[in-house]
């Protein structure tokens, strides 16, 4: 078996026998459930735009591997078995989370109630285009701040081109959008305790603003004063609201202060590409 594997530089063996697992698992399943039903417009939408999503993710995580080598942000967790464990069983947690729209529009349940020739509700089409924006921002947002961030000429500088220019955070903007639409959708066919499904997009915030998202990148002072922390707002609009709407408005929590004003004013006056900190890895 050794000698197999070293003659297949190709990794042909190991592909068939993914392939061929694959394939016997997904056999157990529609021979299990009887695959052999019409299921209604609505499962098919929401399951494909989660797909669509999940690819565009897994894609664009892949490519930036690729590019970059390494993903740092698990540097310090690597080598810890309790704090790698704990970052997978934390993920299990949010992906069960995020995905109950999704479960509760496939449940069963919800099959019996519906029928294929099912009308499109007011809540499908305000998903629907909520959703589409969410994923056209953060694919965008991804892509422009990777390509600037691997041009030489921006070294050291902090990206505020294109979406990044109106949100310090387009890409956390798009995600919660993704979430937010899918639950809209959901909300077609919701009853009872399914209304649970809330959690999704609330869930997604509450990780996004208050945990593992915006207040592990805020440590910068320029670019925070000019710029929407989330939801895009062209500089001098965002600069013209006083803080209370700021804070209402634009989640602009104290959270992400990190500094008072005078240590503000200090780093605004060394505020030069050359002396910025450098941007987490997002």
């Amino acid at each position: 078996m050794v000698l197999i594997f070293d003659v297949d530089t190709n990794n042909l063996a190991i592909c068939a026998i993914v392939t061929v697992v694959m394939q016997f698992v997904f056999f157990l399943i529609a021979f299990s459930c009887k695959f052999d039903k019409t299921y209604n417009w609505r499962q098919i939408m929401v399951t494909v735009c989660v797909c669509i999503w999940g690819a565009r993710l897994s894609g664009y995580l892949l490519y930036r591997i690729l590019k970059i080598g390494e993903d740092k942000r698990f540097d310090d967790k690597r080598e810890n078995c309790l704090k790698f464990a704990g970052f997978w069983t934390f993920q299990a947690f949010w992906v069960f989370t995020v995905s109950l729209p999704v479960i509760f529009v496939n449940a069963p349940d919800s099959a019996v109630k519906l029928n294929p020739h099912d009308a499109w509700t007011p809540q499908d089409i305000v998903g629907m285009v909520i959703f589409a924006i969410g994923l056209s921002c953060e694919t965008f947002a991804d892509f422009q701040k990777f390509f600037f961030r691997n041009n030489p000429a921006n070294k050291g500088k902090w990206c505020d081109t294109g979406l990044w220019k109106i949100s310090r955070h387009p890409n956390y903007f798009g995600e919660i959008c993704v979430w937010l639409g899918i639950f809209i959708i959901s909300t077609s066919i919701l009853t009872d305790g399914q209304w649970t499904a809330v959690l999704s997009p609330l869930f997604t915030m509450a990780i996004l603003l208050f945990l593992s998202g915006i207040p592990l990148n805020e440590d910068y002072v320029t670019f925070k004063k000019r710029t929407s922390p989330l939801i895009p707002l062209p500089p001098p609009c965002y600069n013209c609201l006083p803080s209370p709407l700021k804070c209402l408005c634009c989640c602009e929590f104290p959270l992400y202060d990190y500094m008072n004003e005078e240590e503000e004013k200090i780093v605004v006056k060394k505020d030069t590409p050359e002396q910025q900190p450098k941007e987490i890895q997002l």
